[in-house]
Formats: structure tokens, sequence, C-alpha cells
């Protein structure tokens, strides 16, 4: 079994599709925990979350002498993560099937990306492309 990261963005503007009244909203969450209840009867569920806006977000660089913490996400952009959920999968093709059952939950799109393997990072370098 993998573990598999699908992340949803928001944008600036606004997320085309977005509940707009307390109706859609009461919607969107009832897709939501029906199918997070999926998730967990299934044992694909790892861990998830939504996130606060990028308003709420700081960055830590190294410096010479210290670390430097600024406001704001590290890179520009109109798109910031808004959530995610970790899971397993057997493979790919499961998870890009829960990643489907998220974009009709949540009517955004769903991004894929699979870690190289689950523990501390020092222990998968040797997995890593290049080590």
């Amino acid at each position: 079994m993998s573990q598999y990261l699908l992340s949803t963005y928001t944008v600036e503007d606004g997320v085309p599709g977005a509940p707009s009244s307390p109706e859609e909203m009461q919607a969107f969450m009832g897709r939501v925990i029906a199918l997070e209840a999926e998730m967990d009867e299934s044992g694909t569920f790892v861990f998830g979350g939504a996130l606060h806006g990028v308003d709420a977000a700081s960055v830590v660089r190294p410096s010479d002498a210290d670390v430097v913490v600024t406001d704001g996400p590290f890179a520009e952009s109109k798109e910031h993560i808004a959530g995610f959920y970790i899971i397993n999968a057997a493979d790919l093709d499961e998870a890009m099937t829960w990643a489907g059952k998220v974009a009709e939950a949540t009517q955004h799109p769903i991004e894929i990306r699979p870690f190289f393997a689950t523990g501390r990072v020092a222990d998968q370098v040797h997995n890593m492309p290049g080590a």
C-alpha cells in the first residue's frame, strides 16, 4: 500500500462553483462528510485538513546568522493550497479513483502526488531519484 497526497487549491478571487449560500455550503459539507465516511470504512483515509488562507501563512527561511520569518506564502501566486487528504491506495489508479470522488464532492480540481515512502524523510533519501 502506498500513500498519496490529494490536494485542492483556492484562487484569490474565489473558486468557481464554491458554495455561495448556506444551503450550498450545507450540501457541500454533506458530500464531504459522506466521502470521508467512505474513506474511513475502506481504510483509505490517513489524514486530511482544510487550511486557513494565505493571510495566516508564514515562511521561515535560513540566513547566515539565524532564520528569517516573513508573512505570506513562499511563492507569489493567485492559487494556493486550500486543503488536502493523505490516503492509502494500492496504486496510482486507485488514488485517481479517490481523487475523482474528492473532485466530485468538492467541485474542485484535485492534484495527486505519491509519497516516496512513509516515515522519516532521512530514511527515504535512498529511494529518491539521483540519491
